[in-house]
């Protein structure tokens, strides 16, 4: 007789009846009068009891590996004394669906770069693992939510470029049938012609490379980014409150879907923001942090992590918040496109999102006139020709726009307490890393 699968959440509801269930042999307590297997599912984890009795049961079980795939048939009991979750299983048949190879590569003192190197592993062996991808799958699901609610249509851009984009540092160049190629470092320049072709409202979640030789904790060479851009808008401002409004969704869904299992495997309370969230210039940004004696080698309009750090400790202490706003960076250290205000030519229109101190988010009012595009790209001595298509979505009625960019994987570290963004992704690629 076939039963069909429980999963181990569920077995509570089926006591006093035969069940099988499918999962991985996490651990074996092979004594020498009865036979102890932990199964682990997706869900969760369940014991195996068995009393020895020379029987086919008992050289089955006694011949099972650690993480091999199996499929126990049994009646599911009450057991007050069992820890994990007070239910054992008493075993009926025992099939080994695929064994496990001893030994095993990694175990739970494996250091992290081994670990990936053998990720399925690692993944399917801790649980807190297998939740950041859930709260990864409601994370995306609430900003979409949001972004659908309120106008957003979804797109899917082009990661094949023709031509080097933004400034053609820091891409990846691959061969196109006899010519060169590049991969996008940004949906940037297609969200914009979205909006010139009239699409009001431009969502997007996809893969974003970077060729950064970048060996940190908070860098990848290919991420997932959560792309917004937004027409007819009176200013900046418009940009961030969705930002934050989307967060904000986002974040609460997260906290009612799994915040008590967050809390449980990574130690973290997820704490749904208030809106607005704080704003500060950057010029204010720069003071607060020279005061409290903030001497950066080398940064002179920017902010080095230590700064990022320091003005979310200074805001946190002010108001209580763990984000904020760092807004009008200096013409030199943003991109062409970058509007710049009537009142201060020297700075533009733009973002960073700071959580907890690490960059999540970069955004900014585009420049949406033709001629003031030309202007600023000539001053940077950037040559207008590779950019021709993408200048031509200005020369046509392009309306007022603007957008942010948000890695993943970063809103993923400091929502769990992560410490690298290796472990906020599945298969992480860096300068080093192009396997598995």
């Amino acid at each position: 007789m076939i039963h069909s699968r429980v999963h181990v959440s569920d077995l509570r509801e089926h006591v006093g009846h035969t069940v099988s269930v499918c999962g991985w042999v996490n651990t074996l307590r092979l004594q020498r009068k009865m036979q102890f297997v932990i199964v682990r599912d997706s869900t969760g984890m369940v014991q195996v009891t068995h009393k020895r009795d020379d029987g086919p049961l008992e050289a089955q079980l006694e011949a099972l590996t650690s993480e091999s795939a199996v499929r126990i048939t049994g009646r599911v009991v009450d057991a007050a004394q069992v820890k994990l979750g007070g239910l054992e299983i008493l075993p009926e048949a025992v099939e080994v669906l695929n064994p496990a190879a001893r030994p095993l590569p990694i175990d739970d003192h494996t250091g992290l770069e081994q670990r990936m190197d053998w990720r399925f592993l690692d993944v399917r062996r801790r649980p807190a693992t297998q939740l950041m991808f859930a709260v990864q799958t409601t994370l995306e699901q609430g900003m979409r939510e949001y972004a659908y609610a309120h106008g957003a249509t979804e797109m899917h851009t082009p990661k094949l470029m023709g031509t080097a984009s933004e400034s053609g540092a820091e891409v990846f160049k691959l061969g196109y049938f006899g010519r060169d190629a590049y991969l996008a470092q940004s949906p940037q320049f297609f969200k914009q012609m979205a909006i010139a072709a009239g699409v009001d409202k431009v969502f997007e979640i996809g893969p974003v490379f970077r060729a950064e030789p970048s060996f940190t904790s908070r860098h990848a060479t290919e991420f997932t980014g959560v792309d917004v851009e937004l027409a007819w808008i009176d200013g900046v401002e418009d940009v961030m409150a969705f930002e934050e409004q989307m967060l904000t969704h986002a974040i609460g869904k997260v906290a009612d879907a799994h915040g008590e299992a967050i809390a449980e495997h990574f130690g973290v309370e997820v704490t749904v923001p208030t809106t607005p969230f704080p704003r500060l210039a950057m010029a204010e940004a720069h003071e607060i942090l020279r005061e409290g004696g903030w001497d950066p080698a080398g940064v002179k309009d920017d902010l080095d992590p230590e700064g990022e750090r320091g003005i979310s400790a200074h805001i946190k202490a002010a108001t209580g918040h763990e984000f904020v706003f760092i807004t009008h960076y200096p013409v030199g250290i943003r991109p062409f496109y970058h509007m710049r205000p009537a009142d201060d030519p020297s700075v533009t229109l733009s973002f960073d999102l700071l959580w907890k101190g690490l960059e999540v988010t970069t955004g900014a009012q585009r420049e949406h006139r033709y001629d003031v595009l030309l202007k600023q790209a000539a001053e940077k001595g950037m040559g207008t020709e590779p950019m021709r298509d993408y200048l031509n979505a200005f020369r046509y009625g392009c309306p007022p726009h603007g957008g942010l960019g948000m890695g993943l994987g970063r809103v993923l570290m400091v929502l769990l307490g992560l410490d690298s963004i290796r472990e906020a992704t599945f298969l992480f690629r860096g300068p080093n890393r192009l396997t598995p």
